[in-house]
């Protein structure tokens, strides 16, 4: 079948239009990725305007929540769009997804905050998520094939990998238009209304994208198939019917998709998280160094992909995934010490222990009505605090630190500022700081680079992914075959990343708890993909 796909191919693009189809492609992707990730570098202030109330920590899970059905939607996308891309085109697919993305983006701007409307805000927001979602199911493995179909073999890894650098690219825009609106705009009223700007803008970028991705033509493969006669007549059915593409699946969603997420998110969004969370770096600060960090790893991307041309596409992924098993830990270690030093030696000096009856969190017991234990209470505001602890069983509820004990007032006990501003006060006398940190010229030097070593190990194990997935399906139905794992991967186990890694801090109170959700991942990932990806040099796509 794809013999004669080849063979219908009537000439190779020139080297313009390759350019062109690598730019569009994947501005459209830097574009679209914007739109995605603009809600969670505006997390904070997402909750405070559509989730708010007086939990910090259910606030900030109900943020990542809504982020995470966004990408619960991507494998709903991948199918629809899927099944449109290998039936109607790549072009007009990838015209059609960037298109929602945009509105639906622009939409979240525009939505009235729950003071004003209720519930009804956070309603609207979740269902614009969900458009999102879909959108996205769509786009990357559209705008991967467009220019993997494009290119010649010797080269598909690299000019594929600039999509992969434009996932990062959309994360970057994301922050520097974030820090551009912070700067224009002063902080009060960037609080107030300020932070709707950076999703507004989403309009824009839709007009350039859709303007650059109208000049493009359809992918060279699939018109040939088209003139041929040889589409899918059901690409969806076909994906899970076709000889032996259900094992490629299962390799693509665990062994590709699923490690290659989780290392991104916790690379950028995790590192986000808690860096200005409970290590209190100043908002801006972090917001200028992950910025410089997720830049500077941008061609790694391109390099790791043009790599994978040359020794295979299954090294750089097992060779990522492995260091990650090794290093993810020390690296966030490393990222909290040089951001909050008096808190991280506060910590191993004056261990904290809390004595009580039912000490456990509960951290959805606001939201479904159920009443919050008194030590519950407790741990709860440690945890958003950034304070590690130890719990054990007591008749009364008290708190030590470095074995010297305190009673809790019971007044703290119903008011919950009472209780963080108490708490901190009588932790900050034993050394730990809860002042929001500016750390010196030496110690940002060292989180930057930390930052860029997970965007290494993030590279590694994404830069020849597009390339990889591509060649691992018949072209009849790649768009469908390629899409639904990518986002099965990447829409459940990455995209509820920092919603599931959020909630075992809160219920551990240890802020480097969550990083064991993605180090099972990874070790799950890398087994798969040392049984199940090829190894040796890259396949044509008809020995596939």
């Amino acid at each position: 079948m794809a013999e004669s796909v080849d063979t219908a191919l009537e000439r190779e693009p020139t080297a313009k239009e390759i350019r062109l189809v690598i730019a569009a492609s994947s501005a459209g992707t830097i574009f679209e990725w914007y739109d995605f990730f603009i809600y969670g570098t505006l997390a904070g202030l997402i909750g405070a305007a559509f989730f708010p109330g007086g939990n910090p920590t259910l606030q900030l899970l109900l943020v990542w929540a809504g982020f995470a059905i966004g990408f619960g939607f991507r494998p709903l996308g991948a199918i629809l769009f899927g099944f449109l891309g290998d039936r109607l085109g790549r072009k007009y697919t990838f015209l059609v997804t960037v298109t929602l993305m945009g509105i639906a983006t622009a939409g979240v701007g525009l939505v009235p905050d729950a003071t004003s409307i209720g519930i009804v805000a956070p309603i609207i927001v979740i269902g614009l998520r969900i458009l999102q979602g879909l959108a996205l199911g769509g786009e990357y493995g559209g705008a991967a094939i467009y220019v993997a179909e494009h290119a010649p073999p010797d080269k598909r890894g690299f000019y594929t990998s600039f999509i992969q650098a434009s996932v990062v690219g959309g994360f970057v825009l994301s922050i520097a238009v974030v820090v551009l609106c912070r700067w224009i705009i002063p902080e009060d009223t960037f609080a107030a209304w300020g932070w709707r700007v950076p999703f507004l803008l989403s309009l824009l970028l839709l007009a350039i994208s859709l303007w650059m991705r109208l000049k493009l033509s359809e992918s060279p493969v699939f018109q040939a198939m088209k003139n041929a006669g040889e589409t899918s007549g059901n690409p969806f059915v076909e994906s899970f019917t076709y000889p032996g593409n259900k094992g490629r699946i299962f390799v693509a969603l665990f062994g590709v998709a699923g490690t290659l997420t989780v290392i991104w998110y916790t690379a950028f969004f995790s590192s986000l998280n808690f860096l200005r969370g409970p290590m209190r770096v100043e908002e801006k600060t972090v917001e200028y160094i992950l910025f410089c960090a997720g830049l500077a790893a941008m061609p790694l991307y391109v390099i790791v992909g043009r790599w994978s041309d040359r020794i295979g596409r299954k090294k750089p992924i097992v060779v990522g995934a492995l260091l990650t098993l090794v290093l993810v830990f020390p690296i966030f270690w490393g990222m909290g010490h040089l951001a909050n030093p008096a808190l991280a030696d506060a910590a191993e000096r004056y261990p904290v222990v809390v004595a009580g009856r039912d000490c456990a969190t509960d951290p959805f017991a606001e939201l479904t009505g159920r009443e919050q234990s008194p030590c519950g209470k407790v741990l709860e505001t440690l945890t958003a605090s950034g304070v590690a602890y130890r719990v054990r069983e007591a008749p009364t509820l008290s708190m030590s630190i470095a074995d010297q004990a305190f009673a809790i007032p019971s007044g703290w006990l119903t008011d919950s500022d009472a209780r963080r501003d108490g708490l901190q006060e009588m932790l900050g006398r034993a050394g730990f700081d809860f002042a929001r940190q500016q750390p010196g010229a030496v110690a940002l030097a060292g989180i930057f680079a930390l930052l860029l070593a997970m965007g290494m190990l993030s590279a590694l194990t994404y830069g020849s992914v597009a390339a990889l997935l591509t060649e691992m399906f018949p072209a009849k139905i790649r768009y469908s075959s390629m899409s639904i794992p990518y986002h099965l991967g990447a829409g459940i186990l990455g995209g509820f990343l920092p919603l599931i890694s959020s909630y075992i801090v809160a219920r551990t109170g240890d802020v480097y708890s969550g990083l064991w959700y993605t180090w099972a991942l990874t070790a799950f990932g890398a087994i798969i993909a040392i049984w199940g990806i090829r190894g040796g040099p890259p396949r044509e796509f008809e020995n596939t």
